[in-house]
């Protein structure tokens, strides 16, 4: 499937036809971008758009529904954390099918041409000209956004931290997946192993580094973020058959929002963060 289908797009500088046209949204979305607290939300996964002139990349409507191509009911819970903590929340606004924002640009599987057993049409045989576009106009501008957010917060706080949000499929690969929520880290265990036990205290199934690890590649965007500032860091997945109406998104606000507070506030980030 050709890259760029037929349109009316004007041509970008040096003659490519440019992926988003200029009625469509921007690749990212700035949430709650005055919020108080030193918190900021951050979900590479947020929503499933592809653009028209990738002709939707082979697949049907049906499986652009699925996980392969989203977090399904992340979004709804980023945001409502985000008025939960009167914190400022950045979210993709592009379909982890096009480029993965949770990728190095050199990852084999950040243009995925098979997800989760689905072979992806139009990400066979992606030319590197191609690949380079899609980084160009998705991946770096959801960063570069990340980052400037990242950068006012630290102008603003003599501390803050980074919060990634994902949400994983109950059944991957045929294996049932019985956690209710995976915190992912890598090295620096100031907020995951605090909040991880505030969680457990509550109740909930906690994957440690499960049902993926934040030593590999899903640890992108807190790498690139979080540890090149020495930011307390984590990543939450939360299991998307818990999430995936807006009464389930709202019970895990609450969930995650009555441990998160406290684990914040042992590491000095209680500014701003509102007591209900």
């Amino acid at each position: 499937m050709a890259e760029v289908s037929a349109s009316t797009q004007t041509a970008a500088p040096g003659g490519a036809l440019p992926l988003l046209a200029a009625d469509e949204p921007p690749p990212f979305e700035v949430y709650n971008e005055t919020g108080a607290a030193p918190v900021l939300l951050v979900c590479d996964h947020a929503s499933r758009f592809i653009p028209r002139a990738l002709g939707g990349l082979g697949l049907s409507e049906a499986e652009l529904c699925r996980h392969i191509a989203w977090d399904i009911g992340i979004a709804d819970v980023t945001r409502g954390l985000a008025r939960r903590l009167d914190a400022p929340a950045v979210l993709s606004h592009f379909s982890r099918l096009i480029v993965d924002p949770n990728r190095a640009q050199g990852d084999d599987t950040l243009v995925p041409a098979v997800s989760d057993g689905v072979d992806v049409p139009g990400n066979r045989d992606v030319t590197p000209a191609a690949r380079a576009a899609r980084v160009g106009e998705f991946h770096a501008p959801y960063h570069a956004a990340v980052e400037t957010a990242l950068v006012a917060m630290m102008r603003r706080h003599k501390a803050a931290a980074l919060v990634s949000m994902h949400s994983f499929t109950p059944v991957m690969d045929g294996i049932e997946r019985p956690w209710h929520v995976g915190i992912l880290w890598d090295q620096d265990g100031r907020l995951p192993l605090p909040f991880m036990e505030a969680l457990l205290a509550r109740g909930i199934a906690v994957g440690d580094n499960e049902p993926y690890s934040g030593r590999d590649v899903q640890g992108y965007t807190l790498r690139r973020h979080a540890e090149a500032h020495d930011l307390p860091n984590v990543l939450i997945e939360v299991r998307q058959d818990l999430i995936d109406t807006h009464h389930g998104a709202a019970e895990w606000v609450e969930v995650l929002g009555e441990a998160l507070v406290p684990v914040l506030a042992g590491l000095g980030l209680r500014d701003g963060i509102p007591d209900a």
